[in-house]
């Protein structure tokens, strides 16, 4: 587990802090914030983040980082209401960058950056799961949705 736990921690530093952290800051330098309550957003969108890096480790005895994957279908915690809660957390951590900001370009970028993941799961992550889990993801994908969470969980 300390492998899993180590390697994950590096991944978050060089996947989703990149994504939501560095290249926001990157595209508006961090500007004066105008709509505070925007936070709220951020600071939620992190929180599912980290969730899903520890749900990883602990659950999958693995890493989010396809070099690196987990052992088990991770199912549990915020996977049972969304199939992808940790992009579903990047896109709106930067999303709420881009109303504490008000800045259209962090907004546009939120919206690219999810366009790439969402083409990322489908042509990649959604077929090795399937070859990798079978009939567990199948299923799986059939109870949950990928980017809209629902408001009941899955069993």
């Amino acid at each position: 587990m300390l492998k899993a736990a180590l390697g994950s921690t590096a991944f978050f530093f060089a996947a989703p802090c990149v994504v939501a952290g560095l290249v926001p800051w990157w595209i508006n330098g961090w500007a004066e914030p105008r709509f505070w309550p925007a936070l709220l957003l951020v600071a939620g969108g992190i929180l599912v983040v980290l969730r899903a890096f520890i749900r990883f480790v602990r659950e999958g005895r693995g890493t989010p980082a396809p070099v690196a994957p987990t052992e088990q279908l991770v199912v549990g915690g915020d996977f049972r209401y969304v199939r992808n809660p940790m992009y579903v957390g990047v896109v709106a951590t930067i999303l709420g960058q881009a109303l504490l900001f008000l800045d259209l370009w962090l907004f546009v970028y939120a919206v690219v950056a999810w366009a790439v993941m969402a083409s990322f799961v489908h042509w990649y992550e959604e077929p090795v799961l399937s070859r990798r889990y079978g009939r567990q993801y199948e299923d799986y994908r059939r109870a949950v949705p990928a980017w809209l969470p629902r408001l009941r969980r899955s069993k």
